[in-house]
């Protein structure tokens, strides 16, 4: 099993409490690649990691755009026929954050001055990350810097950087404001840096070796800076317009430098002692995949232009409203524990960073916070991120299915290319393309298909957006349910089985399997809602009906052969132990000894090859589980138990997935405090670096899962088929929990303590819920409070491969556990 934490890992010296914000109260230089991800800032589309402002002492140096990627060919060794072809990976756009400092020549280095003070705040409320050092030059002047850095949430393309300074003594004061392409190796020096990197870890992005940013513009006009190029491969244009302005009453001149990989516009200061200088720097990004650098320039100087018109103090305004919105919407609140609340603030204001302006792109699974994962969006988006957009801010859940929507026809193509019917969306991506080049946990995840129709059935439901469907989101619908009648097979002992072969479930510890439960379930679920949409669509509407017919060129009978299908799904379970079976050879493998698994052997894809894991029962994240939570209503609640306490043990949690869903069940089953130690394992997964790669960025599926584990996981939230259901767990030592529901536009504000939970509409009509098994209509300005007896079972204890050691499989073997070792006495470290 994995090692839940249970308690608060924060450092509060470090780390001081603060409701709405995230401070760091002192410079720790080992510590800077986990802060640059911690203090990003961005909007979905654009996002800025939490270097130093001066581009020094850093750990990776980035300004990332959400689908800006560089290709390249993946060549295989050994080549079959429709493996991925075309490696995507993020690119690291021009870095326009940078402004050095130095005082009577000496740079400002915060590793090399005496540091009097140095403290960051990334405010979640204003959305602005806040820098105040003061330190001590050589000869005794003591100098403050102040800085201010955001990306508005209200404009997709725009960034602000604030820089002032101020001595206690008169100074020459030079400060250097930069635009540096660190993608193809340029730092601030416009040196080369090295790309060697020696160490193993596949969550890492992929090295581009190779120049990827070609210059094709580089433009001064004034205090305006325009540098522009091309992707070497994939063609992508991008141009990058800066605005620059002094204010200081000190006498003060400038220079510049221009140059393909970086342009500097620097001012000389004859600063007095009091006398502040401030510099505004504000930044315009644009992309495209198909106009011309001029027009991406053209289009940097409209949107420096209109901003220049504006004071700065609208552009801070917009974004406080933009956040306020949002926290009234989403806002969770935990009376009494506000180290967790800080916590959970801090998760939920990542996701809007993530999303806000994706505008019709993907989610990416670090956001824009850094190059993990190569920038790639997969089906956690749907699953993990996409259930708290839909009950908080359901327009920017739109925007993400749209997303889904618009990689239609590349899904159909891949679907072909593997000989199958309908469309196979691909596990990771950026342009729409396959990019996993191991296709035994990349493309044999069929259930990604799944997974978008479950997000998709999932906001229509929650919404009432019909609409978004007859508009052409049903094909969707359609089209994956094609991909599962075809992918299936019919199969008769006794009475006729559907089966689906050949596939890999979210657990990516056990590949290319037959039967995978979560798989089916899922699949039988995507059946059942895609003949269910298509007949609603005929009799709601026939002309869009007819539409699609002719689109998609459906013929009725296939809604017949869908729901046969699901009807008959094969859906594993092992009498004997009382579980459903991961697959139909999963309980045939030894168990992996996780207890006696040395940490130093963890996480295990880092340890051990894939083939020997792949031999034994241990999982990377929960699969059994997961389905047990998205479709709880097809088990019953010992079902859930045993389920959960048999996988439960082999769970390693290399998985930043894993928690949230283990948290839900385990509140759900009875192990209230198991469930409790899960969700801070979750929430703490990136504050406090428990998987060691929060500097590759943060894992924007975990911070959308918080939301989940709260609302679903303790406040007992459920809705299958649209019927939102509440069955609570509040922990023991939490006074309450508060959170936000919007339902057909009616936002709902959940309130549970102990002995009620209470409802009440603060905008909108009315919803109406259940509440363990109790009908709930709630209206404007009629709140209801329902009185709880208890909040559910409670189990003690944690399940363990002790507990499962000794039984017996269906074939009359006995069950029993091991560690892969080696017995060479000179590799004996592996033991």
């Amino acid at each position: 099993m994995m090692n839940p934490i249970t308690s608060e890992p924060l450092d509060r010296g470090l780390f001081p409490l603060d409701d709405w914000g995230l401070v760091e109260s002192r410079f720790e230089p080992e510590l800077q690649g986990r802060m640059e991800s911690l203090f990003t800032v961005g909007n979905g589309y654009l996002g800025m990691r939490g270097n130093l402002d001066e581009g020094r002492d850093g750990v990776t140096y980035g300004t990332f755009i959400n689908g800006f990627h560089e290709t390249w060919p993946i060549r295989h060794p050994e080549e079959a026929f429709g493996f991925a072809r075309v490696g995507q990976t993020i690119v690291n756009v021009v870095d326009a954050k940078v402004i050095r400092l130095y005082v009577d020549d000496q740079p400002f280095v915060l590793s090399e001055v005496e540091v009097l003070h140095h403290t960051r705040r990334l405010d979640f409320r204003d959305g602005v990350l806040i820098r105040e050092a003061v330190w001590r030059t050589p000869t005794g002047k003591v100098i403050t810097v102040r800085t201010r850095r955001m990306i508005p949430l209200t404009e997709r393309h725009l960034a602000v950087v604030e820089y002032e300074v101020e001595s206690d003594a008169d100074a020459s004061l030079l400060i250097s404001s930069q635009l540096v392409n660190r993608q193809d190796g340029v730092d601030e020096e416009g040196t080369a840096r090295s790309l060697d990197d020696e160490s193993f870890d596949p969550r890492k992005a992929e090295t581009l070796e190779n120049r990827v940013l070609q210059p094709k513009l580089k433009v001064r006009d004034g205090g305006r800076i325009l540098l522009g190029y091309r992707t070497t491969n994939s063609e992508l244009g991008l141009v990058c317009g800066v605005d620059h302005r002094i204010e200081t009453e000190n006498d003060w001149d400038e220079a510049h430098q221009l140059e393909d990989d970086i342009a500097k516009q620097i001012y000389r200061v004859r600063a007095k002692a009091g006398q502040p200088v401030r510099i505004v720097k504000t930044v315009a990004y644009h992309t495209s995949d198909d106009v011309s650098i001029r027009e991406l320039r053209d289009r940097c100087n409209r949107t420096l232009d209109r901003i220049g018109r504006l004071r700065l103090d609208e552009l801070y305004e917009a974004q406080h409203a933009w956040l306020e919105e949002f926290w009234r919407c989403s806002d969770v609140e935990i009376e009494g524990q506000p180290g967790i609340q800080q916590a959970v603030r801090w998760n939920l204001f990542q996701v809007a960073q993530a999303t806000a302006r994706t505008d019709g792109e993907g989610i990416a699974a670090k956001g824009v916070s850094g190059d993990g994962y190569g920038g790639h969006y997969f089906w956690d988006a749907e699953i993990y991120v996409l259930p708290f957009l839909t009950y908080t801010l359901p327009q920017v859940a739109r925007n993400a299915l749209r997303f889904r929507q618009k990689m239609l026809e590349p899904a159909r193509h891949r679907a072909a290319e593997l000989n199958q019917r309908g469309a196979l969306f691909p596990w990771r991506t950026i342009n729409g393309l396959e990019s996993s080049a191991y296709y035994a946990a990349g493309t044999a995840q069929y259930h990604i298909d799944a997974d978008i129709t479950y997000a998709l059935m999932q906001y229509v439901r929650a919404t009432g957006d019909l609409d978004f469907l007859a508009r052409g989101a049903i094909d969707i619908l359609v089209e994956t349910a094609r991909l599962w009648a075809d992918l299936g097979f019919w199969r008769s002992n006794g009475s006729p089985r559907f089966h689906i072969h050949g596939v890999t479930g979210p657990d990516e510890y056990t590949t290319v399997v037959n039967d995978n439960l979560y798989t089916n379930v899922m699949a039988r679920a995507n059946l059942r809602a895609a003949a269910q949409a298509v007949s609603a669509l005929e009799d709601r509407d026939p002309e869009a009906y007819d539409r699609m017919r002719q689109r998609l060129d459906l013929d009725p009978d296939e809604l017949v052969d869908w729901v046969a299908a699901a009807d008959a799904m094969h859906i594993p379970y092992d009498e004997r132990l009382g579980i459903h079976p991961q697959d139909a050879q999963f309980l045939d493998k030894e168990l992996w000894d996780l207890e006696n698994t040395p940490d130093l052997k963890r996480p295990l894809l880092m340890h051990y090859h894939p083939l020997v894991i792949y031999r034994f029962q241990v999982l990377k994240q929960a699969d059994v589980v997961l389905a047990s939570f998205l479709h709880g209503q097809d088990f019953t609640q010992q079902q859930k138990r045993n389920n959960f306490e048999y996988y439960d043990a082999l769970t390693t949690g290399d998985s930043s997935l894993s928690a949230v869903v283990q948290s839900i069940i385990a509140a759900e089953v009875g192990y209230q405090t198991l469930a409790s130690h899960y969700f801070l394992s979750a929430l703490y997964v990136d504050l406090a670096d428990l998987h060691g790669n929060t500097a590759d960025g943060i894992h924007v599926a975990s911070t959308g899962g918080v939301w989940s584990a709260l609302a679903m996981g303790f406040g007992g939230m459920r809705d299958h088929g649209g019927d939102i259901t509440f069955d609570p767990r509040l922990p023991a030592d939490w006074r309450s929990l508060t959170f936000r529901v919007t339902l057909h536009g009616t936002r709902v504000r959940v309130r549970l303590t102990a002995d009620t939970i209470r409802f009440e509409v603060e905008h909108g009509d009315k919803a109406e819920l259940a509440v363990r098994g109790e009908y709930v209509e709630v209206t404007a300005g009629n709140p209801v409070s329902v009185a709880l007896d208890d909040q559910g079972p409670v189990l003690h204890g944690t399940p363990s491969t002790r507990d499962l050691l000794g039984g017996r499989r269906a074939d009359g073997s006995v069950i029993t556990a091991s560690i892969p070792t080696i017995s060479n006495g000179d590799r004996n470290e592996a033991d």
